[in-house]
């Protein structure tokens, strides 16, 4: 029976797509992009992540690790990743659940009836959203917990960064009811610069997915662009965006989604140990999130698709 490394499930969720969701975390992502908002989706290995405001020092987790792997220092733990080989000991044994493993194996059958406790608050246009991490990761995974969805009546949705091979978004097409897709930064170099890699692959499957949709209408697409300051929310790169969907798939892109902003992931790199260079930006001021808008609202074919989060409206 196949097992995912999943982070966690996210119930009650109304910005995974339409509806009321429950999203489903997968760890590990081709991706490593700086802003990052689930740092602790980015590694395929798993991590553990520390609670400052639950620990009462005891130092359990010191006394236990068979490695030498944990230690306090200016009272706060410290984990020694180089040494450290994921027993989950620490884990298992801190009397306040204070440290958190980040990446737990589940196999299908049991995330499946995990997830159908949720179905009565799916009757209303809801359902199951896969995200990450990046989902298509673990594409043959992925593809049988939606094949059972699916075939339970569950809407089911798929939120990728879209840097996999096609074959893993052909594999996952005919049990996915919407495609959630990120178009980030439209120049590869700069794509590569802030998230570790090029974004031709990218554009190349989303041109191929839209081609897929218009051929049978068997699922739906919706962009996604997270607005980070001086990176992705810049007037040339808006543009590059909005005419990138014009020319190759604006009869297909239902909705746009542009997310404004902020810094509530600051304390997840606080209890990773990591550090997080967009901790001092400031959120999009109201005025910036409208030049945006106005921007996209030269575009007649992305009038009423684009929903900036922050402002209040759509384009």
């Amino acid at each position: 029976m196949k097992e995912g490394v999943i982070l966690n499930l996210q119930r009650m969720s109304t910005e995974d797509g339409p509806g009321i969701r429950t999203t489903v975390f997968f760890k590990g992502c081709t991706l490593a992009c700086k802003w990052c908002h689930n740092p602790e989706s980015i590694s395929f290995d798993k991590e553990l992540e520390w609670f400052d405001n639950r620990c009462i020092r005891c130092k359990t987790c010191v006394n236990m690790c068979i490695n030498n792997a944990t230690s306090f220092d200016n009272d706060k733990l410290k984990i020694n990743e180089s040494i450290c080989e994921k027993c989950l000991i620490c884990t298992e044994n801190c009397p306040t659940n204070a440290i958190e493993a980040k990446g737990i194996c589940w196999k299908v059958d049991n995330l499946y009836d995990e997830l159908m406790k949720d179905k009565a608050y799916f009757s209303n246009g809801g359902g199951v959203t896969l995200s990450g991490g990046e989902v298509l990761a673990q594409s043959e995974y992925a593809y049988e917990l939606l094949k059972r969805l699916k075939e339970s009546g569950i809407h089911t949705a798929v939120d990728t960064c879209g840097h996999v091979t096609f074959n893993n978004i052909e594999k996952i097409y005919e049990v996915t009811s919407l495609f959630l897709y990120d178009l980030k930064i439209y120049e590869s170099d700069l794509h590569e610069k802030h998230t570790g890699v090029g974004n031709k692959l990218i554009l190349d499957n989303f041109i191929r997915l839209s081609q897929k949709i218009r051929e049978d209408s068997k699922a739906k697409l919706w962009v996604r662009t997270p607005l980070i300051p001086g990176i992705t929310d810049t007037e040339q790169n808006i543009r590059q965006i909005s005419q990138f969907i014009c020319n190759n798939s604006i009869d297909i892109v239902e909705r746009w989604e542009l997310l404004s902003f902020n810094n509530l992931c600051e304390a997840k790199y606080t209890r990773l140990d990591k550090d997080w260079e967009f901790k001092n930006v400031l959120r999009q001021s109201k005025n910036k999130l409208i030049e945006i808008e106005d921007i996209i609202s030269e575009y007649d074919g992305l009038k009423g698709k684009a929903f900036v989060t922050g402002s209040g409206s759509k384009v």
